[in-house]
């Protein structure tokens, strides 16, 4: 467990989140060691923070559908949402996931009068004097398939620029893009809210549903 590597990254605009390929991938930020992998992933044209290690148990924790932790976003639209969008994104819309209507978990959702105070993207988003824009800030418990793009469309204001800001308490404020810092476990663990208890449910949920399978299995 001592060994077990953290790095916390602000990812770029145009940067994959993988290892693998030849160009515009989390190798141009730094050497990693060999046996770290995101926890997750942010799509290429979405930024902000994206965790890397090599904790196996955390990575299943944190992506076990069981035990949602709250993914923050900062999200730039267009135009301007008005009271029931914002109430309409926190009680749940349907989004198509997999090619199947799907309605999203409760949220938490508001409007920010103040543009967040952000590195700015390259490229930059492209202004239109026509067309007004404004930020979000959206709180998730779930991490489907361009999720957070889904929802604003479906609710009429299409997404523009999207900063992963932060899960839980751990976040990127003071990053620059494409920074990278190595943390240790237990603050990880700390800014988290992970207990060694949560990790263990998480071990136990995946057992029992492997032997579910099992039996299921040599029924048939």
């Amino acid at each position: 467990m001592a060994n077990q590597k953290y790095f916390l990254i602000y990812k770029p605009y145009g940067i994959l989140s993988q290892f693998s390929g030849e160009k515009d991938t989390l190798k141009d930020l730094g050497d990693f060691p060999k046996e770290v992998y995101p926890v997750g992933r942010l799509d290429k044209d979405s930024e902000g923070l994206l965790l890397i290690t090599d904790d196996k148990a955390l990575n299943n924790y944190l992506l076990h559908p069981t035990f949602g932790h709250k993914r923050t976003y900062l999200v730039q639209v267009e135009g301007v949402p008005t009271e029931e969008a914002i109430r309409k994104l926190e009680g749940g819309v349907e989004i198509n996931v997999d090619g199947k209507l799907y309605r999203t978990k409760k949220a938490l959702a508001r409007s920010l009068e103040a543009t967040p105070v952000l590195p700015e993207r390259n490229p930059p988003i492209r202004f239109r004097k026509s067309v007004p824009d404004s930020w979000i800030r959206l709180s998730l418990i779930e991490g489907k398939n361009r999720q957070v793009r889904k929802m604003t469309a479906a609710v009429g204001y299409p997404t523009l620029r999207l900063v992963r800001w932060s899960m839980e308490n751990l976040s990127i404020e003071d990053f620059g893009v494409g920074e990278v810092r190595e943390m240790e476990q237990e603050e990880i663990y700390r800014l988290l809210n992970v207990t060694e208890r949560k990790i263990q449910n998480t071990k136990r949920s995946a057992d029992n549903k492997s032997s579910s399978n099992s039996s299921l299995k040599k029924r048939r």
